[in-house]
C-alpha cells in the first residue's frame, strides 16, 4: 500500500523507519516546520524530517495542515492510507477522508485511557504499573476512533517519561506494520471505544512541573520521572530555578520544614512531606545536567537551606 506518513518527534521515528523497511511504499512525509532550537536559536528540522531527507522521501512542512495547495500535495502522493504518529496538529475531517483506506494513529496508551497530548507523563504521575500502545482508526474526535490493535508495556520503577516513550515508540512501530498488513489482507478487526471508560491526558505545562516538597516522597519521585526530559521537574534555590532529574527515597526525617537541606555529604538530602529524598541529578539554570553532589559542592550548598522557599 502507498502510505503518507505524519509525524514530528523522536517517538515517530521508529514507525517511519519500519514503514520504509516494509513492503509498503511511503510516498510522502508530513511534519512540523523547522523550529528554532537550542541556545543558538538556529532553525532545526524535526527528527522525522531528517529521516525523510536521508531516504529521499518527498517532505511537506505546512504551518497548518489545511488549504487547497496542501491538500493538492497530499492527493499527488496518491495515498491508500495515512499513518500518524505524534504529528502535533489535529487533522480536519476533509483531510482524514482523502486516503481510500483511512487514517491510522499510533497512540501511547491503552485507549480509552489517557486520550490526549501527554499519555506517558500522566501514566507515570498516576503511579500506573503499565501502559501500552493503541493503533486506532482516526476520526474527527480526539483519540476517539475504533481500536485496531493494542499491546501492553510495563512501567518500570526507574522509568522516566523519556525511557518509557522510547520503548513505546518501538512497540508502536511493530504494531503499525502489523495493522497495515492485516488491513491489506482484510483481517483487521476494529472495536469501538467505551467512552464511559475514557480519561484524558492534558498537555503538560512548565508551571505544573514545579515540585511541591510538601507532597509525599512517592509523589515527588514520580513527578521527577514523569517530567523527564520535558519540561523537567524544578524547584527554586537562592532565587534561581533548579531542575531535578533524579532523586530517591532515603531513611530518616524528623519533621523539618519541607524543602530543607538536611545533609550535603556526600549527596544533598532534602525533607519532603513524609520523609527524606536524596537528590542525585540536577540541572542549574543555563547549565548542563550534573550529579547532585557535584552541584552541591560547586554552589556551596549549606545544611538548613530550603528548596522552594523563595516562590
Amino acid at each position: 500500500m502507498q502510505v503518507v506518513f505524519w509525524g514530528s518527534p523522536r517517538f515517530a521515528v521508529p514507525t517511519l523507519k519500519a514503514l520504509i523497511d516494509s513492503r509498503h511504499s511511503v510516498t510522502a512525509v508530513v511534519t512540523q516546520p523547522d523550529r528554532r532550537r537550542g541556545r543558538g536559536g538556529q532553525l532545526s528540522p524535526t527528527p522525522i524530517a531528517r529521516v525523510a531527507e536521508t531516504d529521499g522521501i518527498p517532505l511537506l512542512k505546512p504551518d497548518k495542515p489545511r488549504g487547497e495547495a496542501f491538500v493538492a500535495s497530499l492527493i499527488e502522493a496518491t495515498p491508500d492510507v495515512f499513518v500518524v504518529a505524534a504529528y502535533g496538529e489535529i487533522l480536519r475531517p476533509e483531510v482524514l477522508a482523502l486516503p481510500a483506506r483511512g487514517a491510522f494513529n499510533v497512540h501511547a496508551s491503552l485507549l480509552p485511557a489517557y486520550r490526549g497530548a501527554a499519555p506517558v507523563t500522566r501514566a507515570i504521575l498516576d503511579g500506573r504499573e503499565s501502559t501500552g500502545i493503541t493503533i486506532m482508526r482516526m476520526e474527527a474526535g480526539l483519540d476517539t476512533g475504533p481500536i485496531c490493535l493494542q499491546a501492553e508495556e510495563p512501567i518500570h520503577a526507574d522509568d522516566s517519561a523519556g525511557t518509557l516513550t522510547e520503548r513505546l515508540a518501538v512497540l508502536g512501530a511493530t504494531l503499525m506494520v502489523d495493522a497495515l498488513g492485516r488491513l491489506e489482507a482484510g483481517t483487521l478487526d476494529e472495536t469501538l471505544q467505551d467512552d464511559g471508560l475514557a480519561s484524558y491526558a492534558e498537555k503538560v505545562t512548565a508551571e505544573e512541573a514545579r515540585l511541591d516538597w510538601s507532597s509525599g516522597v512517592e509523589s515527588i519521585e514520580r513527578a521527577v520521572r514523569a517530567f523527564d526530559p520535558w519540561p523537567g521537574a524544578w524547584t527554586t534555590w537562592r532565587g534561581e530555578r533548579l531542575k531535578v532529574f533524579r532523586l530517591r527515597p532515603t531513611d530518616g526525617g524528623d519533621g523539618a520544614p519541607v524543602g530543607t537541606v538536611m545533609s550535603v555529604d556526600p549527596d544533598p538530602v532534602v525533607a519532603a512531606g513524609d520523609g527524606l529524598v536524596v537528590v542525585d541529578a540536577v540541572q542549574p539554570a543555563g547549565g548542563e545536567r550534573m550529579s547532585g553532589s557535584d552541584w552541591a559542592r560547586g554552589r556551596q550548598l549549606n545544611v538548613g537551606e530550603r528548596f522552594g522557599a523563595d516562590a
